[in-house]
């Protein structure tokens, strides 16, 4: 998990995509129907969430519906699997793994959807991603982070149970096969 206010070396800037309304974005009302769909009750906030991602960095190219768990002791581990969908590509069965470390401890499960923003293909996604400097946001019980790699954000968009505290610094890695290796 990442907190923002922690000084990161990419800027938001230099991460951002371009704008445009392609045929392969995805409308924020679709995004967000899809995430009623999946968070079910608890989706309250969802769309407001998803609108202040739309503002930031304009409309996905693609996103994930998946679970993770994580946990922490100063070093933590999140460990997380789903399906990227997109409109140009169909949809691809993803993992994602990361270590972390800081002043964190705790642990928690999620249902979390990811926005993909400038993902030039599937393939693109399978990388490391790290934070955004003052990418937060929270509301409703929805928490969210930006990810940026290369040309690419993800904005992983979380809720869940559990319980977990602190700062820290860290990444995730997206494969298309499980691994225990957050490396």
């Amino acid at each position: 998990m990442l907190v923002a206010g922690f000084p990161f070396s990419h800027a938001a800037e230099a991460a951002a995509p371009v704008r445009g309304e392609s045929p392969d974005t995805f409308e924020p009302g679709e995004v967000i129907n899809s995430g009623h769909r999946f968070f079910g009750s608890v989706s309250r906030g969802l769309a407001s969430v998803v609108e202040e991602a739309t503002r930031r960095w304009g409309r996905p190219n693609g996103y994930v519906l998946g679970q993770e768990a994580s946990g922490a002791f100063i070093g933590g581990l999140r460990y997380g699997e789903g399906t990227l969908f997109t409109r140009n590509a169909g949809d691809t069965h993803v993992y994602w793994e990361g270590p972390s470390v800081g002043f964190d401890w705790g642990g928690d499960g999620a249902r979390t959807m990811m926005l993909a923003y400038g993902l030039p293909a599937v393939d693109a996604l399978f990388t490391r991603y790290v934070g955004i400097n003052g990418s937060a946001y929270f509301v409703g019980g929805f928490g969210m982070t930006a990810l940026a790699a290369n040309e690419s954000v993800v904005v992983p968009i979380r809720s869940g149970v559990g319980f977990r505290l602190g700062a820290n610094i860290g990444y995730l890695k997206f494969t298309p096969q499980a691994t225990w290796n957050p490396f």
